[in-house]
């Protein structure tokens, strides 16, 4: 048996097939074009989990359920779509739309806590029965793991770390308040930063690295000059890590997880950034030193969205 997995965004339909380990046999793509009905967009997604079928040989009568990664907040229970901002979709009944196209049981998650459910089966934190899965990209999201499940909160809003606060007062943020985590340890905060370092000193490697065009200047080549010596990306760097380790340093005070994993596009930095949270995680004196989870870097990447989202089938079995 197999399970099917997709991954919708507000560009992309990724559909993949996998075995119960979480291998990738056959994947497709195709382009979300989100101002369409979204009855459209669902009978893409049927389509294309058939095509994933396809190209490895099978058909619907070997799949034990088809799980969904959405970026928002869904009930699976009831099988709704609750908020979906990206796709502009409210109280949608997806799993009634979708058995219209497919003979298998359907299940939803949030996006995040579908990588994060990756994680835990294939990648890093497998054997971890609370994990939490922090992704830097252009944004900051987060997904949890608890007791080898999914874990949304009473409402399907848990795992909001970007939205947190980390600075009182601080940076405006696109949600509107102020100060939020995602305005500080995104790659795209992180770029900003390297542009204002850049606008207070033009006698910087930044600078000869974007080519004289800020436009140019994105997190990795901030990352890049920071790896190369240059003290204006360092002391960029070092801020961000700053803000990334006290943010790591609240979830393990209020969930006391086993393992906190980074991922997302920053998590490419690797070691380097892996050792500049680890050593910036505080050490509180306490009469009973407390346990510190492992901080590792996310193993399954781009494709983590996915294969968590084909892999929420086998909770049916569990």
């Amino acid at each position: 048996m197999v399970y099917v997995g997709i991954d919708l965004g507000g560009t992309n339909i990724r559909c993949g097939v996998t075995d119960p380990e979480g291998h990738l046999l056959a994947k497709t793509s195709r382009l979300t074009q989100a101002g369409r009905n979204w009855r459209e967009i669902v009978r893409d997604i049927a389509e294309g989990s058939s095509e994933a079928l396809e190209n490895c040989g099978l058909d619907w009568s070997s799949v034990q359920a088809l799980g969904i990664g959405v970026p928002g907040i869904v009930d699976n229970a009831a099988g709704m779509v609750v908020a979906c901002t990206n796709l502009s979709w409210y109280d949608l009944p997806l799993r009634e739309e979708l058995g219209r196209y497919v003979n298998a049981p359907v299940l939803m998650e949030n996006d995040a806590n579908a990588a994060a459910l990756a994680e835990y089966y294939a990648g890093v934190s497998a054997g971890c029965e609370s994990s939490v899965l922090i992704t830097l990209g252009t944004g900051v999201g987060s997904g949890i793991v608890m007791h080898g499940r999914p874990w949304p909160g009473a409402f399907g809003q848990a795992g909001e770390l970007g939205h947190t606060i980390l600075v009182p007062d601080g940076i405006p943020c696109t949600c509107g308040r102020n100060g939020c985590m995602e305005r500080y340890c995104s790659g795209s905060a992180l770029a900003f930063a390297g542009k204002q370092a850049c606008w207070a000193d033009p006698d910087t490697a930044l600078w000869k690295k974007a080519e004289g065009d800020l436009e140019r200047l994105s997190a990795k080549l901030v990352v890049d000059a920071a790896r190369e010596g240059d003290p204006h990306a360092l002391r960029v760097f070092g801020r961000f890590a700053h803000y990334l380790a006290i943010a790591i340093d609240n979830v393990i005070s209020m969930m006391n997880p086993q393992m906190i994993v980074i991922g997302g596009g920053v998590s490419r930095a690797g070691s380097f950034l892996l050792e500049a949270v680890r050593e910036r995680i505080p050490r509180t004196e306490m009469e009973v030193p407390r346990p510190m989870p492992r901080i590792e870097l996310a193993r399954l990447g781009s494709e983590a969205g996915l294969i968590g989202a084909a892999l929420l089938g086998r909770q049916l079995e569990e």
